[in-house]
């Protein structure tokens, strides 16, 4: 049972960011017969889609099982960034190619100037603010480690990353947890509920359909004539895009068995004032690390509270369940916050891939861009945005993630039954290294 003597007067599991921007079915319709464009799902994916397909002329509708903004994309931390990930879990030159790889990189560091466009463009008020991302060394190796992917970022994503030695880990960080790490300049934190409800009042304006409530239970037919199944009757369409993340289900077995969801948890604390916060985010950036089983934290965009993540657990619990690991891990961290309270705790799938990079492509006029690998507020923007044009027609140049390989695993049929295994062993190898680092 949860100790309850972390948990504030009035806590929630509910995100954070819906104090301030709930889910809402604002404009909810019952889907229309026909369409040229049908969208699933209505993250920062389909979203991004579905405005730049309305911007061109196209009758699209988006279909949401649930409300607006109540999946994962209002769920996250809120930290942004274009290239630091791509590739970060594994060999992915031997895979793809050098050239294509870097081609990956420098197109993801290009997401992020769409994504600063686009929030300029459509005057979306979120809160965001370019302030940099520290990434914390784990151990003195991976620390050492980082010299060559500071190189990386800088050559291909333009990043502003370089090095901050262990000594001078205070100037970015109240905290001795880490050996030192890397600041990269390009990165910064954004309010993602504010954000995504940004992008749904873009794309009212813009004459896109919107229909909530509207479970979509399969697709049917092929490129130029496809029906779309759903709970509130059949949407014909000339094309589909797939935009359901870490929320791929049953309607599309294909695309399910190609990412894996995994349960990202998130607590934030009652208010502890700017001067406080100061002294544990000197810099105000958003902190992320180098663990297989990653933290990644913030102060809020108020700048009044911590805002934590991490993988609190591998298999499915509530955010009541999940909520007191994560404060142990918070005050691993930061040993001064211990006895602070908890206002909020929630929970989110995001999609890992099994080669850790993001795909988009399409089959049968059936779209897809999925798999962010738990960097998806720009990602995902990007690809929808580059998979509308692509239906367009409109694009220079194919993206650098259209049309990879899109690898499964046997025995996979998109319930990640082997995740409990993976993270004992992860967090065991995180042990490992700490301790023969001491």
């Amino acid at each position: 049972m949860a100790d309850s003597s972390i948990f504030a007067d009035g806590f929630r599991t509910d995100p954070y960011w819906w104090d301030a921007a709930p889910p809402d079915d604002e404009g909810d319709a019952p889907p229309p017969e026909q369409v040229d464009v049908a969208v699933v799902g209505s993250g920062y994916t389909g979203l991004s889609a579905a405005l730049e397909l309305a911007r061109g002329g196209v009758n699209v509708v988006v279909l949401e099982a649930h409300r607006f903004g109540e999946g994962a994309s209002t769920r996250s931390g809120g930290m942004v960034s274009g290239g630091i990930n791509v590739g970060k879990g594994g060999d992915i030159e031997r895979q793809f190619g050098a050239e294509r790889v870097r081609a990956m990189i420098e197109e993801a560091a290009d997401s992020y100037g769409h994504f600063e466009r686009l929030i300029e463009r459509e005057a979306i008020d979120c809160q965001y603010r370019r302030s940099g991302r520290f990434v914390g060394a784990h151990t003195p190796a991976a620390y050492a480690g980082m010299a060559a992917r500071v190189a990386t970022l800088n050559e291909h994503a333009e990043a502003g990353a370089r090095l901050v030695p262990p000594e001078r880990q205070r100037d970015e960080l109240g905290s001795d947890f880490y050996h030192g790490g890397m600041v990269v300049e390009r990165a910064g934190g954004v309010h993602p509920s504010l954000y995504h409800q940004g992008l749904r009042r873009a794309c009212r304006a813009a004459g896109v359909k919107l229909s909530a409530h509207t479970a979509v239970e399969g697709i049917d037919g092929t490129a130029g004539d496809l029906t779309v199944r759903t709970a509130r009757g059949p949407v014909r369409a000339r094309e589909v895009v797939l935009g359901t993340n870490g929320y791929t289900g049953a309607a599309t077995p294909w695309h399910r068995r190609r990412v894996v969801p995994v349960g990202s948890y998130i607590i934030a604390t009652e208010p502890l004032g700017e001067d406080r916060i100061r002294e544990l985010f000197p810099t105000m950036r958003v902190i992320a690390d180098t663990k297989r089983v990653l933290y990644y934290f913030r102060p809020s965009p108020d700048g009044t509270r911590v805002v934590f993540g991490g993988r609190a657990s591998f298999r499915t619990r509530t955010a009541l369940e999940t909520a007191p690991v994560l404060y142990d891990y918070m005050c691993g961290v930061f040993p001064q916050l211990r006895g602070v309270k908890i206002s909020h705790a929630w929970t989110g799938n995001v999609a890992f891939t099994f080669d850790r990079v993001p795909h988009m492509g399409d089959s049968g006029g059936v779209h897809y861009a999925m798999g962010c690998n738990g960097s998806g507020v720009v990602m995902m923007s990007h690809l929808g945005h580059r998979t509308a044009l692509k239906i367009l027609g409109t694009t220079n140049r194919p993206s650098a993630f259209d049309g990879l390989p899109f690898e499964t695993r046997p025995l996979y049929h998109g319930r990640p039954w082997f995740l409990p295994a993976v993270g004992a062993w992860y967090k065991l190898r995180d042990w490992i290294d700490r301790k023969t680092a001491a």
